[in-house]
């Protein structure tokens, strides 16, 4: 006999989306995840961004007060215009020098977000 969508197979698809579902709830209640830092309300406060910020934030040291604004506007605006930009500057500049400039970007992201984590 030929097996139909619904009831038959519906059925199945129900019941062990369901059974995964309490797996996954009972797993849940039994090792509860450990959300965020612990907080020492004792020390000084001390700023520190999520890891996709520590670039920029390694970024601002080198800026003095009052030219902030290159530090921490003018440049990653410059990062992410040049990253909407690529579909039109390959055309203008080829695709190689592209792939360097962009390839510069990442590894500059990547060096000061270790330089930043790690201090």
């Amino acid at each position: 006999m030929k097996k139909k969508f619904y009831p038959d197979y519906l059925i199945e698809i129900l019941f062990f989306a369901i059974i995964t579902f309490e797996i996954i709830l009972i797993l849940a209640f039994l090792f509860p995840p450990v959300i965020g830092r612990e907080i020492d309300f004792t020390a000084a406060y001390q700023p520190r961004p999520e890891w996709y910020y520590l670039w920029l934030f390694y970024l601002l040291k080198f800026f003095s007060t009052d030219k902030i604004f290159i530090g921490g506007v003018l440049l990653p605006f410059t990062l992410i215009a040049f990253l909407m930009l690529i579909p039109w500057l390959e055309k203008k500049i080829g695709w190689k020098l592209t792939s360097f400039i962009g390839l510069i970007f990442l590894l500059l992201f990547i060096v000061t977000t270790i330089i930043q984590a790690l201090s």
